[in-house]
């Protein structure tokens, strides 16, 4: 990912109301959310959160299914994915494996099996 493009997405997540939008499609994935659904559980008036569902479609955050009359948003995991990488590439000054946590969240490596030093520390 490159700049323009991680700004790109910073643009679109700096109103509430999108940053709203998203957080909670993330809670709902991988099933997504309706546009009706949204709207009510962010009290949010129609008109005005179709303006900003078709922002965040444009920007690439959100991708929609046609269900009958009805819309249905995900949130695009993988571009986050992306943003988070973009963020912490330069982590440890970029020296590979310098920063595990960095590496966990953009997806580098995986955390499974990883103790938690914390738990480890009151036993």
């Amino acid at each position: 990912m490159d700049e323009k493009a991680a700004l790109a997405v910073f643009e679109c997540l700096s109103s509430g109301v999108r940053l709203g939008v998203f957080r909670l499609l993330v809670k709902a994935e991988p099933v997504g959310v309706v546009a009706g659904d949204i709207a009510a559980a962010l009290d949010v008036a129609p008109s005005s959160l179709s303006f900003h569902l078709r922002t965040m479609t444009q920007a690439g955050l959100l991708r929609v299914e046609q269900e009958g009359r009805f819309l249905r948003y995900r949130a695009n995991l993988a571009l986050m994915t992306e943003v988070v990488g973009f963020l912490t590439a330069n982590c440890c000054s970029g020296v590979p494996g310098g920063c595990r946590d960095a590496d966990v969240l953009a997806g580098r490596i995986s955390d499974c099996g990883a103790s938690n030093p914390m738990q480890e520390s009151k036993a």
